[in-house]
C-alpha cells in the first residue's frame, strides 16, 4: 500500500471524527437550553420588562375609589372672572328687586353695564345717585342744614370703567411694594370694591364730606350716627372688628348705603350689617 495515501486517508478519518463529535456536542447543548426554557416558562418565571408590563396593565384596567371620610370638595370658580385667580368667583345679583334686599361685595355684583337711572344728589350738584334715592338724600341733607350740618355729596354713583380703573390701580400700588398679583388683588379688594360689586357701581351709596378717617370726628358723623337711619341711610362699613369680618371691608365713615327707612331703621338699631339683616353673612 502506498504510504502517502494511507497517511491521507487517516487524516481526513480524523478530521470527520472531529467534526461530527463537535456537531454532537453543540445539538445536545441545545437540546438542553430549549429544555431549561421551556421548564421556567411554565413556572411563572419572567423577565424584569414582563413584569413591569404585567403592573402597567393591572393599573390601567384597575378602578380606584377615594374613601368617602377622604373626600373634598372645592369651590367652583368661574374661570372666565377676570379675578379668579385671587379667588374671587362672584354671582350676578338681580338689581330689579327691593333696593333693600340688594347686596353688593365679594360673593355678588351687578350684571355687565348696569347703570341705573340717575338723579342729582342733592339740587344743583353733579354728584349722582339712584333716581329713587336721590329724593332721600336730598331730604336728609335739608334737614341737616337746618342744623349747620353741611352733608356734602363727594361721592355718589361710579361707573364700571371708573371703579375698574380704580382697582386696578390700587393692585398695581400693591404690587409696586412687594406683593405678588393674587395678593395684591386680594388686598385691595379690602379697600376698594371689585369693579361691579360696589353700591357706587349701584348708585346706592354716596360718601359724605370726604373719604377720610378724621371723618369720624366731625359733627357731621356725629349727626348721621344719629339721624341718617330716619333717612334710610346706614353706616356700611363699621368699625368694629368682628363686623369687618362680616363685610370683608375696612371701617369707612364716610360710607352710607341707602337701604330704606324700615330696613335702615332696624339695622342701626340691632347694630348689624347688611350681611346680617339679609341672613347672608359669612362668618
Amino acid at each position: 500500500m502506498n504510504k502517502k495515501f494511507t497517511s491521507r486517508v487517516i487524516k481526513a478519518i480524523f478530521l470527520e471524527c472531529v467534526m461530527l463529535i463537535v456537531t454532537i456536542t453543540a445539538i445536545g447543548g441545545a437540546v438542553i437550553a430549549h429544555n431549561e426554557f421551556k421548564s421556567t416558562a411554565y413556572t411563572g418565571t419572567k423577565t424584569e420588562n414582563e413584569v413591569t408590563s404585567t403592573k402597567s396593565d393591572k393599573i390601567e384596567n384597575t378602578t380606584f375609589t377615594i374613601p368617602a371620610s377622604t373626600t373634598t370638595t372645592q369651590p367652583t370658580v368661574n374661570e372666565d372672572y377676570e379675578y379668579a385667580y385671587a379667588g374671587f368667583n362672584p354671582q350676578i345679583i338681580d338689581p330689579n328687586v327691593n333696593i333693600s334686599k340688594i347686596l353688593l361685595n365679594t360673593d355678588y355684583i351687578l350684571p355687565d353695564n348696569y347703570k341705573p337711572v340717575l338723579a342729582e344728589a342733592v339740587e344743583g350738584s353733579d354728584v349722582e345717585l339712584d333716581a329713587r334715592v336721590a329724593p332721600y338724600y336730598q331730604a336728609m341733607y335739608d334737614a341737616a342744614a337746618k342744623e349747620e350740618i353741611l352733608l356734602t355729596p363727594y361721592s355718589g354713583y361710579r361707573s364700571l370703567e371708573r371703579q375698574k380703573t380704580n382697582f386696578e390701580a390700587r393692585i398695581s400700588q400693591y404690587m409696586d411694594e412687594g406683593m405678588d398679583k393674587k395678593e395684591a388683588t386680594i388686598e385691595a379688594a379690602k379697600v376698594i370694591m371689585l369693579p361691579g360689586s360696589s353700591e357706587h357701581n349701584a348708585g346706592l351709596a354716596m360718601d359724605i364730606c370726604s373719604v377720610s378717617d378724621s371723618f369720624e370726628n366731625t359733627k357731621e358723623f356725629e349727626w348721621l350716627s344719629e339721624n341718617a337711619y330716619k333717612y334710610g341711610f346706614i353706616l356700611r362699613y363699621p368699625k368694629d372688628e368682628a363686623k369687618q369680618k362680616i363685610t370683608g371691608v375696612v371701617y369707612e365713615p364716610w360710607h352710607y348705603r341707602f337701604v330704606g327707612v324700615e330696613a335702615a331703621k332696624e339695622i342701626t338699631q340691632r347694630g348689624i350689617t347688611l350681611e346680617e339683616y339679609l341672613g347672608k353673612a359669612k362668618v
